[in-house]
């Protein structure tokens, strides 16, 4: 029997360099790539064990790519290695099909356990925040959709894809509507809601369940 064969995504690659010199004595790396976009493609084309992959990445974010690769290749293991502590991400994070969540602070420690977990078919959380994942995931079902009632449906379609990682031509493009007509969306919507960068759309968008098809 061969190497595990691991897929590698994060847009930052220095990161990237670093992850190599951590799995590559043992496993076999069979990409590294720089966005949500070319993670699917290469997912396709390599055929995985193991993708690892950060959650904020650009042109698709991590959480989507996750639902649209176990699709169609439900057995590969999708291990979320991220900088944010955050328990909403990792319960999305989980919930979209991944089995371990990591933080980018300890993945020296604990990114090759969690893998060697995931391929023994177990979850992995890095510990410090299992109980409140856990947590996270059992009061999911009972979050009041708060403050979309106040959103148009075009609105709410703009923070979607915003938050799934697509560009403002991306989505001016998908919803056959200028840029500027876009940018007026994010502007409004933004201000209803409150929210003032993009991570607090992403955020607001996995915990309101925008982002699912």
């Amino acid at each position: 029997m061969g190497r595990i064969r691991v897929l590698v995504a994060d847009d930052q690659p220095m990161v990237l360099e670093g992850l190599h010199s951590l799995l590559e004595p043992e496993f076999e790396i069979v990409g590294e790539v720089g966005d949500g976009q070319a993670l699917l493609a290469a997912a396709w084309r390599t055929k995985p064990d193991v993708i690892v992959t950060d959650i904020a990445m650009p042109l698709l974010n991590g959480i989507e790519v996750a639902r649209q690769i176990k699709k169609t290749d439900p057995n590969v293991k999708i291990v979320f290695l991220t900088m944010h502590a955050d328990m909403v991400y990792a319960a999305e994070a989980l919930k979209s099909g991944g089995s371990a969540f990591v933080l980018k602070t300890s993945a020296s420690d604990e990114l090759l356990t969690a893998i060697h977990e995931v391929l023994n078919e177990r979850k992995f959380v890095t510990p410090a925040m299992a109980a409140r994942v856990l947590n996270a995931l059992a009061s999911r079902g009972s979050k009041r959709k708060k403050g979309l009632e106040c959103l148009t449906k075009r609105q709410r379609e703009v923070l979607r894809l915003t938050a799934e990682g697509k560009t403002l031509n991306q989505v001016a493009e998908t919803l056959h509507i200028s840029g500027s007509t876009v940018k007026s969306h994010k502007r409004r919507l933004m201000e209803e809601l409150q929210l003032y960068t993009h991570a607090e759309l992403t955020r607001y968008a996995i915990e309101h369940e925008l982002m699912e098809h």
